[in-house]
């Protein structure tokens, strides 16, 4: 991209050393961060009135806006599709600022950003240091906070022709757990996204589910070859997995029959994945759960017969269930019910001895 700042500005780079990073980021060309998951986040607290954002929308499907909160004002901004300037620059003050750029959406697109503009004497203040508590949540659409700024639609379904404008990560309960905890997070999420490839509703009709991307930055192929996640780069000490809604598409097996030879293979499939994950984190309590999106108990008793299993040699893995588990809602999960749905997994959270330990 070409960038370049007008007269009494100069520019940031996305390398420089005072903007924090959180979030799943593909970050090997420094200059260039790519950023794919659902609440990925930029930060950074600047003098002046003055910010430009260079940045490149790589557009798949939807409509894509970017999240910002500036000195706690949230608000976003619609995307076009390729390289772009946006100005925020009426979101800012003469003084000391605090600037939180956040992707709302989940893969239906993905960011490069190339640098910031900002008045040729600004400042780049320190931020407080990262949070001490670290979460890593897995899931789907709900996990990703999709359609959940359609308050009006709060116990019903979707909106016809949301087309995306009422997605934001930023009420998602993964991100509002998080707050609650004063914890970082990285989201894992996908709309659609189930265990296994040829299920869920992810990349139709190629379905790929979690067990091939639960490791990889990018997994869409859209936008080019996979990438492997390095998890030497964040360690959490909690860990969600919030799947096993959408896996009853195309089939729904596990209500039909629960001891058939798919329902089997799922659990099995399922008891791999968690132990996958605990080969990359020895340590952390791994919470599996669902969401209060209407789907059928089979599911969760599935569930729970796997953390039985895996309970008898690993004590921490637990099953989680929401008061209104699997029938909350028919539509996507609201902000204000995601607030219910943070609540509730918070406190549960504080429950478990030793959580927060190294």
């Amino acid at each position: 991209m070409n960038v370049q700042v007008n007269q009494n500005e100069r520019l940031i780079r996305p390398s420089d050393p005072a903007i924090r990073y959180t979030g799943r980021i593909d970050n090997s060309n420094p200059d260039a961060p790519f950023l794919i998951y659902v609440c990925s986040q930029v930060e950074f607290r600047v003098t002046g009135h003055v910010l430009r954002v260079f940045i490149e929308n790589i557009h798949s499907f939807y409509e894509n806006r970017l999240g910002v909160i500036i000195n706690g004002v949230e608000s976003a901004v619609l995307l076009e599709s390729g390289e772009q300037v946006l100005d925020l620059s009426d979101r800012m003050t003469d003084g000391e600022n605090h600037v939180l750029l956040f992707k709302r959406q989940d893969c239906c697109h993905a960011l490069v950003l190339h640098g910031f503009a900002v008045a040729e004497d600004a400042e780049l203040l320190p931020l407080p240091p990262r949070p001490k508590r670290r979460m890593e949540v897995y899931g789907d659409s709900v996990s990703a906070g999709e359609v959940s700024e359609a308050e009006f639609a709060c116990g019903q379904v979707d909106p016809e022709g949301h087309n995306g404008r009422y997605s934001n990560g930023y009420l998602s309960y993964s991100w509002q757990t998080a707050r609650l905890l004063g914890a970082e997070l990285h989201d894992i999420a996908t709309g659609g996204m189930a265990l296994e490839d040829g299920t869920g509703y992810f990349y139709a009709p190629d379905y790929i589910g979690m067990l091939s991307s639960w490791d990889k930055i990018n997994y869409y192929p859209p936008f080019g070859a996979k990438t492997d996640w390095d998890f030497s780069r964040y360690t959490p000490h909690v860990v969600v997995t919030a799947i096993g809604q959408n896996d009853a598409n195309p089939v729904n097996f596990m209500a039909q029959n629960y001891d058939c030879d798919a329902s089997k293979h799922w659990r099995s499939a399922y008891a791999g994945w968690i132990r996958a994950i605990r080969a990359k984190y020895p340590h952390a309590q791994i919470i599996l759960t669902t969401t209060i999106l209407g789907h059928d108990a089979a599911w969760d008793r599935a569930i729970d017969e796997v953390c039985r299993e895996l309970s008898q040699t690993d004590g921490r893995v637990h099953h989680f269930l929401y008061s209104k588990n699997g029938c909350g809602t028919p539509g996507h999960i609201r902000g204000s019910e995601a607030a219910g749905m943070a609540k509730e997994l918070a406190g549960f959270i504080e429950t478990l001895p030793d959580v927060w330990e190294d």
